[in-house]
């Protein structure tokens, strides 16, 4: 039975290895290279140890961590989608719930089952948790950009109206990273607010 087990996590920990050949747009801090998902993820984990202080509320870090951890793991299956992708919406979660069950369905019941319960928490991004880990997965590529001079804004014409409109849900979770994201939205896009 043990033994079972271990084969299961095991071939669930091969199956995720394919998340490092997952290409995201957004490319590395001062690069010219594309960040992959594996890399994102764990950028994300460390900014979440790093940042939570600056949460809106109280958070389970370690929900948080798991959150961040596997939120991309569906796009071994599904691909990335470019959040100002214009041919194909961004929230997929029929073609990705399916993703998940199968990937997380690999796993041991009881773990299968807890891991998929934690991605749908993130996708709906209703508790504080989600809102805090969708802050974080909304932040760095927001720094990324800044650091590539406006990087994936630039390079897709994105304009700033949506650019600001996908990113102000880091609002939700850490109005403190809120306002430095978008100091740094308008300095690319040379906006000047009142207030």
């Amino acid at each position: 039975m043990q033994m079972e087990r271990l084969l299961k996590q095991i071939e669930f920990i091969k199956e995720i290895d394919k998340i490092k050949y997952i290409q995201r747009q957004t490319k590395l801090f001062n690069s010219d290279r594309r960040e992959n998902d594996a890399e994102h993820s764990w950028h994300l984990a460390m900014m979440a140890l790093v940042l939570a202080e600056h949460s809106n509320t109280s958070i389970d870090i370690l929900k948080i961590l798991k959150m961040v951890l596997i939120h991309d793991i569906v796009e071994i299956d599904t691909g990335d989608v470019f959040i100002y992708d214009t041919t194909k919406n961004h929230t997929n979660t029929e073609e990705e719930l399916k993703s998940a069950k199968r990937i997380f369905g690999i796993l041991p019941e009881e773990q299968s089952k807890e891991l998929i319960e934690i991605w749908l928490e993130f996708e709906e991004g209703k508790t504080n948790e989600a809102k805090f880990a969708k802050a974080l997965d909304r932040f760095e590529p927001t720094l990324q950009n800044d650091s590539n001079n406006g990087g994936t804004w630039y390079d897709f014409d994105v304009e700033y109206q949506k650019v600001h409109e996908k990113t102000k849900a880091i609002n939700k979770g850490s109005t403190r990273l809120w306002r430095y994201s978008e100091t740094l939205i308008n300095k690319h896009y040379k906006v000047v607010l009142d207030d």
